[in-house]
C-alpha cells in the first residue's frame, strides 16, 4: 500500500489546500459584504442565544483569527476579534454557527456530547501517539504489539475526526436557520452566511478523510509485519 498511500495523502494534501485556499478567500470576500443591520459578531451571538433561551452563556473575544470556538467547559462562546467587532456576513456567519454550539449544548445533541467525551482521550493521545507509531514501525518484527497501540490510540483521533463532521454541520445548519428564520441578514447577507459556512465544513471533512487514510496505511504496516512473520 506504500506508494498508493503516497498518490492518495497527496491528493488529499492538494484537496485540503485547496479548500483552506477557497475558504480564507470566501472569508476576505464576505467580509467586505456589510450588514444591513449593523449589527456586530458579538451582538449577533448575543441575540441568537437569547433567541434560543439560553442565559449562562457569555459571548467574549479571543485573540487571534479564525480561533472562533465554543467551550463547553465554561460556556462561552469565543470569537476571534475581527468576528467579535465587525458588522459582515463572514462574521455573522461565524458568530452564529459558534452559537449553533451552544444550542447544541443547551438541548443535548448527542454528537456533541460524544465528542465532548473523547477530548479528554485525543488530548492525551496526540502527546504521545506519534512516538509509539513510530517505535511501533521501528520494532515491527521484534514487538509488532506496539504498533498495535499505537494503531488502536490513532483510532481514537480518527473517530474524534468523523464525530466532528456531524458536529459542524448540525451547528451551520442551527445557524442558518436562525438567521433565515429571524430575518437577521437580506438575501445576499444570507447567501453570503451559507457559501462561507460550506467550504469551513469542508475543512473538516478533509481532515477526517486524511485521517482515515493514515489509519489504513499504519493498518497496512502492520498487517504486512503479521504476514511476514
Amino acid at each position: 500500500m506504500g506508494s498508493g498511500y503516497l498518490i492518495l495523502a497527496g491528493a488529499i494534501m492538494l484537496f485540503s489546500w485547496l479548500v483552506s485556499s477557497r475558504l480564507k478567500s470566501k472569508f476576505e470576500h464576505y467580509s467586505k459584504l456589510q450588514l444591513q443591520n449593523g449589527m456586530s459578531g458579538a451582538e449577533i451571538a448575543e441575540k441568537m442565544l437569547a433567541d434560543n433561551g439560553i442565559r449562562d452563556v457569555r459571548v467574549i473575544s479571543t485573540p487571534g483569527r479564525l480561533t472562533d470556538h465554543y467551550n463547553p467547559a465554561d460556556k462561552t462562546v469565543n470569537l476571534s476579534e475581527a468576528v467579535y467587532n465587525q458588522r459582515n456576513a463572514a462574521a455573522a456567519a461565524v458568530a452564529a454557527h459558534e452559537c449553533g454550539h451552544a444550542v447544541q449544548h443547551a438541548v443535548g445533541y448527542q454528537w456533541l456530547t460524544m465528542r465532548s467525551k473523547l477530548v479528554p482521550i485525543v488530548n492525551v493521545a496526540s502527546s504521545y501517539m506519534q512516538w509509539i507509531l513510530l517505535g511501533g514501525i521501528l520494532m515491527l518484527k521484534t514487538f509488532p504489539q506496539l504498533l498495535l497501540v499505537g494503531i488502536v490510540i490513532f483510532a481514537a483521533t480518527t473517530l474524534f475526526s468523523i464525530v466532528t463532521l456531524p458536529v459542524e454541520y448540525d451547528a451551520s445548519n442551527r445557524a442558518l436557520a436562525w438567521l433565515e428564520n429571524k430575518r437577521m441578514l437580506t438575501q445576499q447577507e444570507q447567501a453570503g452566511a451559507k457559501d462561507s459556512l460550506k467550504w469551513a465544513a469542508r475543512t473538516y471533512v478533509v481532515a477526517a478523510l486524511g485521517s482515515i487514510a493514515t489509519l489504513l496505511y499504519y493498518v497496512s504496516i502492520y498487517m504486512g509485519g503479521s504476514r511476514r512473520d
